[in-house]
């Protein structure tokens, strides 16, 4: 987000002239030399005081001391635990700016990324997909911590800019009847034998999957030692205690973890689709299942499967994209990292089988080294659903750049005509982009924002490459 700097009025000594904000939420200030300040708290087009507490040759970082002219988005954050000041929350950005805003700043850090990275200018920007802007957060890591000092045990994210748990009693971006639950988690840990040994609490919800309308709370907690029973009972009486709430344990990695107790299965909807999608609290799904049902929804339209045409889901996970497909396209091929979870997808297929009709398989590839040879031997497709983890999909966009510039690499086999592309990193996602359009016969057709994380930085991002067929 950037406004036209007011350079035309001359600012009493020490104010600075705030004209943009970056991908962190900083303010971004320009003093009169040149030298760049990063502004924690502060917002475009504000006139501020700011402390400075690090410096370098070119830029400086500061928090900031006074607001002199306030911005028009400026807003009152509505969680008692956001500020900056210390033992502020860490877990939200930017609550002191209009929602709206927000998603212009984070519309305006994908175009730029876009350009000044792979050089790329999409034909058409994609309307922002919205959603709630407060409960929406299902997923959650909360740290644990027995501070003595305090004589309490604390729940939550960590302090901004600190190794600190924060001491919050209430969240606003997870759902009320979590954020309910943070005070008696904290005397549940309080209680317990293990109060020294059990680091994080994992949240994940969802509902039954046989029974969709009933919530479940999936708390996994991390235990450094074997819980006494005491500690099991207790974990036990809470379930008991708050509604859909169920213990999953985890003594060491993510392997280890299994449920305390038999319990309702865990999953989520896409309704417009009618698929169930049973998953572990362990496993990768997206944070927010509003926004997700959505961004499912307008993938799957800008890729437009026909009847009779084949799709490939790289990076497809446990199929939240490719059993949606199943029910459009012709054939449908999803392709992960690992057996285990090409295993798990198998079996989300089989229990959406009523609805998932089309010629569906799943296959296993070291997807961080994709090759022409690779891509060949996986066939033809019309179309692909990219959907990478941070990194990014460059070694999938170098093969069909290879076969663009030498298609004696594959013979015979031509790229898909269009591809839709799920990223949660604006900057790999310019990155590959620069390649599909400079380097393999790809036009960036289409491109926007996906407000997945509200009040925090994060950008995720969808985008549209288009191959002329001849």
């Amino acid at each position: 987000m950037s406004s036209q700097a007011d350079n035309t009025v001359e600012l009493p000594e020490g104010w600075l002239a705030v004209d943009a904000l970056d991908i962190d939420a900083q303010g971004v200030a320009r003093r009169a030399d040149g030298k760049v300040v990063f502004i924690d708290g502060a917002l475009p087009t504000e006139w501020v005081s700011a402390n400075v507490h690090r410096k370098k040759n070119n830029w400086e970082q500061a928090s900031l001391t006074a607001v002199h002219r306030q911005s028009s988005q400026r807003v009152t954050p509505q969680c008692p635990h956001f500020g900056l000041h210390e033992g502020a929350c860490g877990g939200c950005k930017m609550q002191h700016l209009h929602v709206g805003a927000q998603v212009a700043v984070k519309q305006r850090v994908l175009e730029d990324n876009l350009w000044h990275l792979g050089k790329v200018k999409p034909e058409t920007v994609l309307r922002p997909i919205e959603g709630p802007a407060w409960g929406y957060r299902w997923r959650a890591r909360f740290s644990v911590r027995h501070v003595r000092k305090k004589e309490a045990v604390l729940v939550g994210f960590h302090e901004r800019k600190s190794r600190y748990v924060a001491d919050i009693r209430e969240c606003h971006v997870v759902p009320q009847y979590v954020s309910d639950l943070l005070l008696p988690l904290r005397a549940l840990i309080a209680s317990m034998d293990a109060i020294e040994t059990c680091p994080q609490i994992e949240l994940a919800c969802g509902v039954d999957a046989a029974d969709p309308a009933q919530p479940v709370i999936a708390l996994v907690l991390r235990h450094l030692e074997p819980l006494s029973s005491g500690d099991t009972d207790k974990l036990r009486a809470f379930a008991a205690s708050h509604s859909g709430v169920q213990w999953w344990l985890q003594p060491k990695g993510p392997d280890t973890v299994h449920l305390l107790d038999a319990g309702p299965q865990l999953a989520y909807t896409l309704p417009e689709f009618g698929i169930t999608m049973p998953f572990k609290p362990t496993d990768f799904t997206q944070v927010n299942p509003f926004i997700n049902q959505v961004l499912v929804a307008q993938a799957l339209r800008l890729l437009a499967a026909a009847p009779h045409e084949r799709v490939i889901d790289w990076f497809c996970g446990l199929g939240n994209f490719t059993l949606p497909l199943a029910t459009q396209a012709g054939e449908v091929m999803g392709i992960e990292g690992s057996e285990a979870l090409v295993a798990r997808s198998r079996e989300n297929l089989e229990k959406n089988r009523a609805r998932a009709v089309a010629p569906t398989r799943f296959a296993a590839r070291n997807l961080f080294e994709i090759t022409p040879a690779v891509l060949a031997a996986d066939g033809i497709a019309h179309k692909w659903l990219v959907d990478p983890p941070r990194e990014g999909a460059f070694a999938l966009a170098k093969a069909l750049a290879d076969i663009h510039q030498d298609p004696s690499l594959a013979p015979g086999w031509t790229p898909p005509a269009r591809i839709v592309y799920v990223s949660c990193n604006p900057a790999t996602l310019a990155r590959d982009a620069g390649l599909l359009v400079h380097q393999a016969g790809y036009r960036c057709t289409a491109a926007g924002v996906v407000n997945m994380f509200p009040h925090t930085a994060h950008v995720e991002s969808m985008a549209v490459f288009e191959r002329d067929v001849l």
